[in-house]
């Protein structure tokens, strides 16, 4: 357990161990994989349910999920699959990489280098995740 950083990531690896000793088929469980089974929502539907639905000149759904980004960035982006969700929401209501990673820059003026560096880190691997899927 010594690779662990984070305290969810403790407690995944100790959820993978009790789950290994109950069912040794579960060995191979990867939460990435997990997220993959969520669907990403289109951009009307976020809209639809976060915003504009209320007000027609509210935010629009990309400019909620980078404020989204940048709140989260702002914690540590410690829950690392809400943090991927909301890239990957972000990118699918047309956010492009480089305002993903100018958000998450920003950030590093309030929240800290690490905090930003670690949120990059799980931005990238969304990113590189889609760019694959997509080839």
């Amino acid at each position: 357990m010594s690779d662990a950083k984070t305290p969810f990531e403790l407690m995944m690896q100790q959820a993978q161990e009790m789950a290994k000793a109950f069912n040794p088929a579960l060995s191979s469980f990867d939460p990435k994989g997990f997220e993959k089974l969520w669907p990403t929502m289109s951009k009307d539907a976020m809209e639809m349910w976060f915003g504009k639905g209320i007000s027609a000149s509210g935010l629009d759904a990309k400019t909620r999920l980078l404020l989204t980004i940048a709140g989260m960035t702002m914690q540590g982006a410690q829950a690392e699959t809400p943090f991927r969700m909301a890239v990957r929401h972000a990118l699918e209501a047309g956010a492009t990489d480089e305002e993903v990673a100018e958000t998450i820059a920003q950030m590093s003026m309030f929240a800290g280098i690490p905090a930003m560096t670690r949120a990059m880190d799980l931005a990238r691997e969304v990113m590189t995740d889609r760019k694959d899927d997509e080839t």
